[in-house]
């Protein structure tokens, strides 16, 4: 039986999303209006991954971050996410 490397349960991406770092700043994407009783990082990185490297994922209490290597992921995923119906809830 073979397995995916990248489904070990490990998870690939740093908990950092930099908000200090101005070079990074528009490469952030805020994620609000999140069940993250039922959405967890995983489910995140699914979601969002398809629009560039994810470097970091940072989730909290109804909302979350996630870091793209460039600003240009980071406004795809905007434009391609924005409104989505996640768990019930319009991101």
């Amino acid at each position: 039986k073979l397995s995916d490397p990248t489904m070990t349960g490990k998870t690939q991406t740093s908990n950092v999303t930099n908000k200090n770092d101005p070079k990074s700043i528009n490469s952030r994407v805020f994620i609000g209006n999140l069940n993250t009783a039922i959405v967890k990082k995983g489910d995140i990185e699914a979601i969002f991954a398809k629009y560039g490297k994810i470097v970091g994922c940072s989730v909290h209490k109804g909302y979350a971050f996630v870091q793209y290597m460039s600003e240009r992921h980071a406004r795809a995923a905007v434009a391609g996410e924005n409104a989505r119906i996640i768990a019930g809830q319009p991101l």
